[in-house]
């Protein structure tokens, strides 16, 4: 069990939509006036980060998408502690060209830009854009190669690099980041994806599962990452329904599901299904997630923050135990939620953390 407090995230609604894919209503709006707004809520709440979503094209309820870095570094503005991650796609940026974004949005912001790698999973987005769509594990070799080029272009001159994907010949970036290099998350349930994460990635981040199936995950990730003398932090998606009671929180559920966009939800798992199938042992994210799984984009109900504030604290410290360093949450609605999050679950998360602190040390003594 990690040492340290347990972080949190949140998800940018940067896209339409929100974060089910349900006819449900969600008081969640995709503008830049409501997101500044929930920055500053979160990061009055407690929150330590933000994660940015990346789309180009509509598609299962997202029809107007903004761009990640820049709205990034739109909501970075708003706040003065809240660190924000902006997720980018291999193929559309390069990473001499983030690599300079971003290098300018830390030293703009004092150190608070992130960023999120994803491989990719939705080859008509790649299509619709003229992108090549490159085979599962291809897409993972090519992240490998955009994160070892950013990190050597962010902490050494003269960088050259020869790869499959990227090379670069005596480069050199002024100025570089103000931090050694801006954390670098990453995403996957897959091999390729693991593996690579054990290899470069500062934090991986996995799809929603129960504390047993996250375990498996993070003890296989945390071998690899030994091996390879790397360190990596771990962070769990989850679909947070905190409500007074628990059977309020399972009522909202069922509503969600209920009222799920039948076309939608099985149009996004066909094509979510299919990338991850097409990893070689056909483990990658949503390969073995049901309908009511996939009403949630990244599985976000099976780790199962869904009750009281006491039952949401404790399934928290179950899944810190195991070895999760930072929980993901999306929310129905979300400046009213991440207010109630902050206000009733934080704090008893905390108190627990620490219940469990003196109890370790009670026992060393």
């Amino acid at each position: 069990m990690s040492q340290d407090t347990i972080k949190f995230a949140y998800w940018v609604p940067n896209v339409s939509g929100g974060l089910v894919v349900s006819k449900i209503e969600q008081r969640t709006d995709w503008g830049i006036d409501y997101n500044r707004k929930l920055a500053q809520i979160a990061e009055e709440a407690g929150f330590d980060y933000a994660l940015s979503q990346v789309r180009f094209t509509a598609g299962y309820g997202a029809e107007y998408q903004h761009e990640s870095v820049a709205f990034s570094h739109a909501l970075l503005a708003a706040t003065s502690r809240l660190k924000v991650i902006a997720a980018v796609l291999p193929g559309p940026w390069t990473p001499s060209v983030l690599a300079k974004q971003i290098a300018t949005i830390d030293h703009l912001t004092g150190g608070r830009v992130a960023i999120n790698v994803v491989s990719g999973w939705f080859k008509g987005e790649f299509t619709a854009i003229g992108e090549p769509w490159l085979e599962h594990d291809e897409r993972y070799r090519r992240s490998e190669e955009f994160i070892t080029a950013l990190k050597g272009i962010w902490t050494t001159d003269n960088f050259t690099f020869r790869g499959d994907f990227y090379r670069f010949h005596d480069y050199t970036l002024k100025p570089k980041p103000l931090q050694q290099h801006p954390e670098i998350f990453q995403g996957g349930s897959s091999r390729a994806a693991r593996d690579m994460a054990a290899r470069v990635s500062d934090w991986y981040f996995t799809n929603g599962n129960t504390v047993e199936g996250v375990k498996a995950q993070i003890d296989d990730l945390r071998a690899k990452a030994a091996a390879n003398h790397h360190k990596v932090k771990v962070g769990v998606n989850a679909f947070v329904i905190a409500r007074d009671t628990e059977e309020e929180a399972r009522a909202v559920l069922a509503q969600i599901i209920e009222q799920a966009d039948p076309e939608a939800v099985h149009a996004f798992g066909d094509a979510a299904k299919q990338a991850g199938k097409s990893s070689p042992e056909g483990e990658g994210n949503w390969a073995k997630s049901s309908f009511e799984d996939l009403v949630q984009y990244n599985d976000g109900f099976k780790t199962n923050l869904i009750g009281t504030p006491q039952q949401i604290a404790e399934r928290i410290v179950a899944l810190k135990a195991v070895g999760v360093d930072l929980v993901l949450a999306g929310f129905l609605h979300f400046q009213e939620e991440v207010e109630y999050f902050g206000r009733k679950v934080l704090p008893l998360v905390r108190e627990l953390e620490q219940r469990k602190a003196a109890t370790r040390t009670a026992a060393v003594a």
